[in-house]
């Protein structure tokens, strides 16, 4: 699955004591927005996973969305 980003984005997660929280701006939205969209006409198993290394701002709890 390809993965296509909106110049410019930004976004942070946090988990804390059973929250979840995912901040970003608006480029970072549409970017996470089509990135969904193609992960819901994927198959079961298929995933993004998101991290400080690859996508999200330094001190983000790492995120995993898969299709089901």
């Amino acid at each position: 699955m390809k993965v296509d980003w909106v110049d410019g984005f930004t976004i942070k997660t946090e988990a804390s004591e059973g929250e979840f929280v995912i901040s970003a701006n608006k480029e970072g939205l549409l970017s996470l927005a089509g990135q969904l969209a193609a992960l819901a006409e994927g198959k079961p198993g298929d995933h993004i996973h998101y991290d400080e290394n690859n996508s999200l701002e330094d001190g983000s709890a790492e995120l995993i969305i898969e299709r089901i």
